[in-house]
């Protein structure tokens, strides 16, 4: 299977989350991440959060991306799809830490995701939040199909293609000076 250009494929996606992100402070996308956390019941462990930072969450999300496009070109599907959700994952705890917050589980990743999702509603960006909350859970198909390996070809090209726009979103929203 041909697979789209990742760097090409979602720039116009990008440039209009980008260009109608609403701002949000830092402070209320930290309450917002904080409430997520607490919901979860994922509570700092000082010990393991020492080396935790905003930065190396994005560039383990930027390696789960690059990694998912060679398991997808190889055929590896299972792969791909984790990858893709590494992608998505690791995003939501790249932003997530920005804000002071460090996700251990992965309810921890599911409330932070609602949570923000409420933010942006909340904010007047319903259509916004609806759409991260789609791809959140396409993201967590693709987890599934790791272990399922149910999901066609076309749909893990589909569900990575809309992992990575969930990712841009993302930092768009919530993080759109990053690096």
């Amino acid at each position: 299977m041909t697979t789209p250009n990742p760097n090409t494929d979602n720039a116009t996606a990008t440039a209009t989350a980008t260009a109608t992100a609403p701002r949000y402070t830092d402070a209320d996308i930290a309450a917002a991440v904080a409430r997520g956390l607490r919901n979860a019941r994922d509570f700092p462990d000082p010990g393991s959060d020492a080396d935790r930072t905003a930065g190396k969450y994005a560039a383990m999300a930027q390696d789960f991306r690059n990694g998912a496009w060679l398991h997808l070109d190889a055929g590896d599907l299972p792969q791909a799809s984790n990858k893709a959700w590494g992608l998505a994952a690791e995003t939501v705890k790249a932003v997530s830490a920005r804000h002071g917050g460090f996700i251990h589980k992965h309810r921890g990743i599911m409330e932070v995701v609602t949570q923000l999702c409420i933010l942006a509603a909340d904010s007047g960006a319903a259509p916004a939040a609806r759409r991260l909350s789609r791809s959140f859970r396409t993201a967590r198909d693709q987890h599934t199909n790791f272990y399922e390996n149910e999901l066609s070809e076309y749909l893990v090209l589909e569900g990575l293609i809309e992992c990575e726009e969930f990712s841009e979103q993302l930092y768009a929203l919530f993080w759109p000076e990053r690096p």
